[in-house]
């Protein structure tokens, strides 16, 4: 007797994606309420119960305290607005596949085109892709049903058509429509929206069904990609859905000799362990059964099928020659051992001659022996993911800190390569706070944990957030044991605010307040510093109990009123600029952040009813300073003063004149 687990069997990343959400939320301690159930497995959604997550079917319904969770199949364009209007606090758990399929029905509205969906229109992920369709959208199951739109549907081509699938819809049926669309309309926009997840599953399950006296489908009853698992496999052997291990057929696995197990991508992987157990238990109980039986434990799948290479399939090579797309290695044997790109590295964007030179020698995985060709097509990177694989499992049961390079930038986070091991990096756990560009990590080497492990599809899942957190813990720790009063840092502008500018120390944060970045008003931080700035500050006040730091940054230098006292003594004749009017005089700017007050006295050397007689504003006049208060800030200039001063030096020149024609007549008449 033998059982076979299929290795994509289990949670999908949306599904998996949307339940670690949930159970953050939880931890946190937060009261949690989801738009319908989360997923579509009741096991799984009682237990979420018992921890109080409550389900609702309309946001008017959210509890107060409550934090509503958006469920993977997404949500109607017009939910999303009652949720927006309504301010609901939520969290959005839409699986990334779906919501791209929101985004092409929306743009493709937008433009005029009509929507065919593939899918069932009772399905939620189905309702809220229609709910973002703002024209004419059709739903169908199969190809029937599209046959009738389509003879029902006069399609202008002017219009244009849209085809997408529900990420669930079967790989098959969705094959046999598209060439009724392609037949009969033209130039139609296909997307394939069909969950990669899902054509693997799918494509598992039909080849494992065909080796398979009997094929149990594992998963909710009203889940639509478990129910596509049964049609696909049905045709192939007898084919069993069950919820949990209290539904096994037990007669019928008594009576089959080669037993086919895989789940939907919404089935837990506690609900799978549990029916193999079970099926071990009854088949090992079965006195009449006297077959060897072969099982495997679900959680154990992975390592037993990295165990499971023998020597032969393992060997030694030596680089012999480097070409753009593979490498050719000497593995002693007569045919020649070959390397795909694709194979050498878990770096997608790795250039073969980047990685190795002539005369390298590596050990590899034999991939395919071609007898005819005298090929053998070989691997390093599974070779090497076997042995990374193990360190990864290692590093997240010890909270060890790994290191990597990240090779993408992929939508939600990054993808980083540690011992040949691709490990996914969320957007929140990428950088040290929210809305860092994910782009700067490109090509860098990182240091992080490995937070999650998927034994059974071999995923794992990284955060650089939490070393760097650790970092910062130490270097605040550091910060604190030295930090003082009137102490100098140099740090980087983090953010800004409206009231000021938040510095990175190294470790720890400060705050410039607004009114410490310029001695002149100032509206904006930004007018001043910008985010990544440098900036030399110094430490005004602490808070070691709340632990908050002020800082101060203008120079006692730069104060205009030192400048003044220094360079504009009274007497002084400067040029300013009218920046106000009252009516008992104006004021004019001497320097930046100094206004002199020039009363409608001193405005003129006549007598005048308003300052706006003489001055405008903005212009520009010279003017005297004739008394400066430190004490009080005050200062007062004239323009009268130098007027009379003109005036007297102008009388003072006419009289010199005078005196010159006197004198110059006396000389003429003497002589």
């Amino acid at each position: 007797m033998k059982i076979t687990v299929a290795e994509t069997a289990g949670f999908c990343f949306g599904v998996n994606r949307a339940i670690q959400m949930i159970l953050e939320l939880l931890d946190a301690g937060k009261k949690v309420c989801t738009l319908g159930p989360i997923i579509h497995n009741p096991q799984m959604v009682a237990q979420l119960e018992e921890r109080g997550v409550r389900t609702i079917s309309h946001p008017d319904e959210v509890p107060p305290g409550y934090i509503l969770v958006i469920r993977s199949h997404g949500i109607p364009m017009d939910i999303w607005e009652k949720i927006q209007a309504q301010h609901i606090s939520y969290s959005d758990a839409t699986c990334p596949f779906v919501a791209k399929i929101h985004r092409i029905v929306k743009k493709a509205s937008e433009e005029g085109k009509v929507v065919f969906i593939a899918g069932d229109p009772s399905h939620p992920e189905v309702q809220g892709i229609q709910g973002h369709c703002q024209g004419e959208s059709y739903v169908f199951r199969n190809q029937e049903e599209l046959e009738n739109i389509s003879k029902n549907l006069s399609l202008r081509p002017e219009k244009g058509l849209c085809v997408v699938a529900q990420t669930t819809f079967s790989v098959s049926e969705w094959e046999n429509c598209l060439k009724i669309v392609k037949r009969v309309y033209t130039n139609p926009s296909i997307f394939d929206t069909i969950c990669n997840a899902t054509s693997e599953r799918q494509a598992e399950a039909i080849q494992l069904s065909k080796q398979s006296d009997l094929m149990l489908i594992i998963g909710g009853k009203h889940s639509s990609n478990t129910a596509k698992l049964r049609d696909v496999c049905q045709p192939n052997c007898k084919t069993f859905l069950i919820e949990t291990a209290d539904e096994l057929p037990i007669q019928a696995l008594q009576q089959a000799n080669n037993i086919g197990v895989t789940a939907g991508a919404s089935t837990p992987a506690s609900i799978i362990k549990e029916v193999l157990e079970t099926m071990t238990d009854i088949l090992e109980n079965n006195k009449d059964n006297n077959e060897e039986m072969s099982t495997d434990n679900f959680e154990e799948m992975l390592e037993e099928s990295l165990k499971n290479f023998n020597t032969d399939e393992k060997v030694h090579g030596v680089v012999v020659g480097i070409a753009p797309n593979e490498v050719f290695v000497d593995v002693g044997r007569k045919q020649a051992g070959f390397i795909p790109a694709s194979e050498l590295s878990a770096d997608p964007n790795a250039k073969p001659e980047d990685l190795v030179k002539i005369g390298d020698e590596m050990d590899l995985l034999i991939m395919r022996t071609n007898d005819q060709e005298g090929t053998i097509m070989l691997s390093k990177r599974r070779l090497d993911a076997i042995k990374g694989w193990e360190e990864i499992v290692k590093a997240c049961e010890e909270e060890t800190v790994v290191t990597g390079v990240v090779t993408e930038v992929i939508k939600g986070g990054v993808i980083a390569v540690t011992n040949g091991i691709r490990v996914f990096i969320p957007a929140s756990q990428a950088t040290a706070s929210r809305g860092e560009p994910l782009e700067d990590l490109l090509k860098k080497e990182v240091n992080f944990r490995i937070i999650e492990v998927n034994r059974g599809r071999r995923r794992a899942v990284g955060s650089i957030r939490s070393v760097l957190k650790d970092e910062r813990k130490k270097l605040a720790e550091k910060f604190w044991e030295t930090a003082e009063i009137g102490k100098t840092y140099t740090g980087v502008v983090k953010s800004l605010t409206s009231y000021g500018a938040f510095v990175d120390l190294g470790g720890i944060d400060g705050m410039i307040h607004i009114s410490e970045l310029s001695w002149s008003r100032i509206k904006h931080p930004s007018e001043v510093v910008n985010v990544g700035d440098t900036v030399e500050v110094y430490i005004k006040d602490l808070d070691r109990e709340k632990g908050k730091i002020s800082l101060g940054y203008k120079k006692s230098e730069d104060n205009p009123w030192e400048i003044l006292k220094r360079d504009y003594p009274v007497g002084s004749v400067v040029e300013a600029q009218i920046v106000g009017m009252t009516t008992f005089g104006a004021f004019a700017r001497i320097l930046p952040g100094i206004d002199g007050l020039i009363h409608i006295s001193q405005i003129a050397n006549r007598r005048i009813e308003k300052p706006q007689d003489v001055l405008s504003i903005g212009e520009t006049v010279k003017v005297m300073i004739t008394d400066i208060d430190f004490d009080k800030k005050r200062i007062s200039l004239s323009i009268r003063k130098l007027l009379e001063e003109q005036e007297a030096e102008e009388a003072k020149e006419a009289a010199e004149q005078e005196d010159e024609v006197v004198a110059s007549t006396e000389t003429e008449s003497a002589e």
